[in-house]
């Protein structure tokens, strides 16, 4: 038998290192260096066997052995899956990771890919089942061992916060490290004064979107800081998050929070007690209302579902109105978030919610007579543009819907999606004040105007019956005001029934009917008013 024959064949071994803290990475000869050349020098001893180190280096400095999210470990088991790895040998096992779950997961990879695990100071090799069971129970050991140093790093922590020290974490502004050797923080003037100044903006301005425009305005930032890798982090203008973190921060007032609880700590406090506290109570109060905000919006059925004429999302909202009568409105998402309107957009942001439902809830069920009673959640998606609607059906829909579809309405399956319709409805919108768009109902929907009806009724109340039967004034009215509303009782009779039924000509409310001259004529009347002449 030639040696050739005799020689066996050659086993790729991949070296991993470890070390959970970055301190002392940078020293010429460091922990990783001595791991890998203690993994090296017993690869050599099994030369003879064929075990050979591959070139490539697989070094996690600074990576905690209770995750898999380490990047040396995933190009490892990327090598593996790969198959240019036969055996991968450790230091230890808990260089490899220090979670049991964990292990068995990375020993499942192991096993499917035929590699073989190998600890250096441990004389472990996972292709026998005594090696795997003595294995799993060091494991367990090494993971207890985690747990209980995590145990006591945290006992260590909440005892020094109880005695009011600064226990590390992202520095806060307004204040520097503390001293070496100290745990205390130290006062910075100049962001102790613009610490005050937030917390004096908020109630100024009365809303944490209002501070954070201003301070975005001003040029104010968040505090630079450098963490201990070389990065830059901070120097950026204030997020929402990141103020309301700071305004509930109760380490201003001179404490120390730890979870729940609070400590006196030995850091001078930034912030008055008075004015945090009255900056808490307005925060609690704006909470309530979004809270209310939100039990009020819940009843909006067509949230995520709507959109205005450029695609961007509808979200619900609500305002108060005279004697708190509440109106819903669907408004676009970048006025909701406080971006300003161009004075030439003519495309509808803002709709009533009310008006908008009501008017689907009566298309929906006169196109689907036989349909649901609500067929409003068939519809999944719908476009608001200035002189229509686009909505958006499953198209099994579609002949039943085209049977009934009434003057300008269309109904055509959806190119981009063949299970899908597209619903166009002709829909009159109105503006008030140049700004804000309401959603008018159908062209010919009826609106009685109460206030009108309710003039109108006033008006013939105060006329008697003549013998006749003409209506007849027994008296005149005692005021200015009674004198001009009794002449709503000689209106054309077709423009009474109008007001009743609420068909009256768009330009014919009170406040008109009051100020003008009315004519004694009838047909004058309709002109005057732009009202079609009785059949």
């Amino acid at each position: 038998m030639s040696r050739a024959a005799s020689r066996p064949p050659a086993r790729r071994c991949a070296l991993y290192t470890r070390k959970s803290s970055e301190e002392g990475l940078d020293q010429d000869f460091n922990s990783l260096d001595a791991q890998r050349e203690a993994c090296a020098a017993y690869v050599t001893s099994q030369s003879s066997e064929g075990w050979k180190a591959l070139p490539a280096l697989y070094d996690d400095g600074g990576y905690s052995g209770g995750t898999m999210e380490r990047p040396a470990l995933q190009r490892l088991l990327g090598d593996i899956r790969a198959g240019r790895v036969d055996i991968v040998v450790v230091y230890k096992i808990d260089r490899l990771t220090r979670s049991l779950a964990d292990f068995a997961r990375i020993v499942e990879i192991f096993e499917h890919h035929e590699v073989s695990f190998v600890s250096v100071t441990q004389s472990f090799n996972t292709t026998s089942s005594m090696g795997r069971l003595t294995l799993n129970m060091l494991l367990s050991f090494a993971q207890f061992e985690r747990e209980i140093t995590g145990e006591r790093i945290r006992d260590k922590i909440a005892a020094s916060k109880k005695k009011g020290l600064w226990m590390g974490g992202t520095l806060p502004l307004g204040y520097d490290l503390p001293a070496e050797g100290s745990r205390v923080l130290v006062v910075n003037p100049g962001e102790a004064e613009l610490v005050r100044r937030i917390f004096s903006g908020y109630l100024e301005l009365g809303s944490v979107h209002a501070l954070e425009q201003h301070l975005r305005q001003s040029g104010i930032v968040s505090k630079a800081r450098t963490t201990a890798a070389g990065r830059e982090r901070g120097g950026k203008p204030f997020g929402r998050g990141a103020l309301l973190h700071l305004l509930r921060n109760r380490l201003y007032l001179g404490e120390i929070p730890h979870r729940d609880i609070t400590y006196p700590g030995q850091h001078a406090a930034i912030v008055e007690p008075d004015l945090f506290e009255a900056v808490q109570a307005a925060l609690k109060a704006k909470t309530r209302r979004r809270r209310v905000s939100r039990d009020r919006t819940a009843a909006s059925p067509l949230t995520g579902r709507i959109f205005d004429t450029d695609g961007r999302p509808m979200s619900p909202t609500f305002a108060y109105g005279r004697n708190r009568k509440l109106y819903r409105y669907y408004v676009s998402a970048d006025l909701q978030q406080g971006g300003a309107r161009r004075d030439a957009d003519p495309a509808p942001r803002r709709i009533s919610a009310d008006a908008l439902e009501r008017l689907l809830d009566r298309t929906l069920n006169r196109l689907l007579p036989d349909g649901p009673a609500d067929a409003v959640p068939r519809v999944s998606r719908i476009e608001v543009h200035r002189a229509h609607l686009d909505l958006t059906l499953p198209v099994g829909l579609l002949r039943t819907i085209r049977r009934h579809l009434g003057a300008g309405e269309t109904a055509e399956p959806d190119p981009a999606d063949p299970a899908q319709m597209r619903l166009t409805l002709p829909a009159r919108l109105r503006i008030r004040a140049g700004k804000s768009e309401i959603l008018a109902s159908e062209p010919d929907a009826p609106k009685p105007d109460p206030v009108l009806i309710r003039a109108l009724r006033s008006a013939h109340a105060m006329l008697e019956v003549a013998a006749d039967g003409a209506p007849s004034l027994a008296a005149a009215p005692a005021s200015p005001y009674r004198r001009r509303l009794v002449r709503l009782a000689f209106l054309a009779p077709d423009l009474q029934a109008a007001i009743l039924d609420g068909r009256q000509p768009r330009e014919m409310s009170l406040a008109a009917l009051m100020e003008a001259e009315l004519p004694h004529s009838w047909s004058e009347q309709r002109r005057r008013f732009g009202a079609s002449r009785p059949a």
